[in-house]
């Protein structure tokens, strides 16, 4: 929905959205990738940077400043790779020109204008050029472009934001021509193409309209380097308790072992000095010891470049393995989140698509995700959602879960300390073991499997048939529980719809609790109201 002004909620909207276009161009932005070094991730590294960010800035309160203050936290802590590291320095730039206009006023800054918007992406150009070995053809030439035209088109912001946007596409389309390697490969910068996602999600989140860019794809075969190699290793830490001298002594250092050397600084006022180091080097060990040799390193990352696959290790995610449940309804929410895991609910039509579940999975902030379809997912969509997850460096695994109840049973067995493949392994057999059906109400008069029903009729289905007609929910329930016993249990969990208010839900657990302690010794019985559509009752038997 169209805003027109940049305040607090708008620029945290704009940056889930953000995440949204870049998960969307994640693919496009990682072919155009070969430079500084032909890895395809940028598009990746700047998706999981802008995620840390988003997440940082969730809760924060109506103040403008604060947001833009947690967003660049979150993208310095979370940076990954070159481009995340530059773009950890737009968002800084965003916080510090912003944070300067509410010392200005007091304390407080409502929203941003197109003069302050114009004033970041200058601040954000010296703070980039400051970080790195700047090079014209690259992100740096998109962005400076970008803030001459908002300087240009400023006080409105709406036109502002506009003008940087369409400068952006204007110098990203000239970047062949400013730089080699990217003509060589027929390319326009990858990063510059990741910028200009950025810039258009805010033109839309403020206008409501979306810029139609084309699509930016190779033109031609990169040009094989004779001379030059590819180092072996990316390097990447946060560094505390080093000063300014310190830092110009490790860059010096840091160039002496490899290329593509970037030290971003970090932290607002009142806060100890971080910089988030980058470097590509053969040598790993020496450049964390560089580090050493100045400051106190955290968060090291330490990824294989030259001709290996990339795999992310456990310190650049915020939590090693979740679980990302599909549920529907209030209660189920509460329920699922209640034992642990992250939900997802699906669209009014009961579905989710790919790029919602890829969304979902991304926002687990894990490396190792375990994915609860519950029914709600499209077997063609979570392949699709799945495989585009793993293809950002998640490792993922669908257990197939048919049923709320049957994620239920699978998540009472989740146990983050065993290996992935174990874990997902025995939550799937415990998915598969837990029976289930679901009760639904006759609309009209038919015949089924089971007889012929009328309309207000319960109907006890599994299995896509209907083997139960009662004259009631209850009665149908009753005798859905009598089938799936058959082979035995010990628990019946039943999940009452959002059709059953409180007191008839009551009603209908205590019948159904009489009646398997009555017919089925030994087997207890449980309800929760999750307040799902479609189904009046969900049924599971473990």
């Amino acid at each position: 929905m169209a805003a027109g002004r940049l305040d607090a909620t708008v620029l945290r909207g704009w940056a889930h959205a953000a995440v949204d276009d870049l998960i969307s161009h994640t693919d496009e932005i990682n072919g155009l990738n070969v430079f500084p070094v032909a890895d395809a991730d940028t598009g990746t590294n700047m998706l999981f940077t802008m995620r840390s960010a988003w997440s940082e800035a969730q809760g924060c309160a109506s103040d403008v400043a604060e947001v833009a203050a947690a967003l660049a936290a979150g993208a310095l802590h979370g940076a990954r790779g070159n481009s995340g590291v530059i773009l950890s320095q737009i968002l800084r730039g965003l916080a510090e020109v912003t944070a300067a206009a509410a010392a200005r006023r007091g304390g407080t800054l409502p929203e941003v204008d197109g003069a302050l918007f114009a004033a970041a992406l200058r601040h954000a150009v010296d703070l980039v050029e400051a970080a790195l070995d700047a090079k014209p053809g690259t992100i740096v030439s998109v962005l400076a472009a970008a803030a001459d035209a908002a300087d240009a088109a400023a006080p409105g912001l709406p036109e502002a934001v506009a003008a940087a946007a369409d400068a952006a596409a204007i110098a990203l389309d000239k970047t062949p021509r400013q730089l080699d390697v990217l003509a060589d490969a027929g390319v326009v910068d990858a990063g510059g193409r990741g910028l200009l996602v950025l810039l258009d999600a805010l033109v839309c989140t403020l206008t409501g309209r979306a810029a139609r860019r084309r699509a930016y794809r190779p033109t031609a075969q990169p040009a094989r380097a004779a001379t030059c190699a590819t180092p072996q290793f990316e390097v990447m830490y946060l560094l505390g308790g080093c000063g300014s001298g310190g830092v110009e002594a490790l860059r010096r250092r840091l160039e002496g072992l490899g290329d593509s050397v970037v030290i971003a600084a970090g932290g607002g006022s009142g806060t100890p000095a971080q910089y988030s180091v980058h470097v590509h080097a053969d040598d790993a060990g020496a450049a964390v010891e560089a580090g050493l040799a100045v400051g106190v390193p955290s968060r090291i990352q330490i990824t294989a470049l030259a001709g290996v696959t990339k795999a992310r290790p456990h310190g650049s995610w915020s939590r090693e393995r979740a679980v990302l449940a599909v549920v529907d309804g209030p209660g189920a929410v509460e329920l699922f989140a209640g034992e642990g895991a992250h939900v997802l609910g699906p669209e009014p039509d009961g579905q989710v698509t790919a790029k919602q579940l890829l969304r979902g999975i991304v926002d687990t902030g894990a490396g190792q995700v375990i994915v609860l379809p519950n029914g709600y997912v499209a077997a063609e969509e979570l392949v699709a959602g799945c495989t585009a997850a793993m293809g950002r460096g998640i490792d993922v695994v669908p257990v197939p879960a048919g049923s709320m109840v049957q994620g239920l049973a699978a998540l009472a067995v989740h146990d983050s300390a065993r290996h992935a493949v174990d874990d997902g392994y025995t939550m799937a057999r415990a998915a598969a073991a837990a029976r289930h059906g679901a009760v639904r109400v006759a609309a009209e008069k038919a015949l089924t499997w089971a007889g012929a029903c009328n309309p207000g009729d319960g109907l006890g289905i599994s299995g896509d048939e209907v083997l139960v007609v009662g004259p009631d929910v209850t009665a149908a329930a009753a005798g859905l529980i009598d089938l799936l016993l058959l082979s035995g249990g010990e628990l019946v969990t039943v999940l009452t719809g959002d059709e059953v208010d409180g007191a008839v839900g009551a009603e209908i657990g205590e019948a159904l609790r009489d009646h398997v302690h009555q017919r089925h010794l030994g087997t207890e019985l449980v309800t929760y109201h999750t307040g799902h559509r479609g189904d009046v009752l969900l049924i599971g038997v473990e």
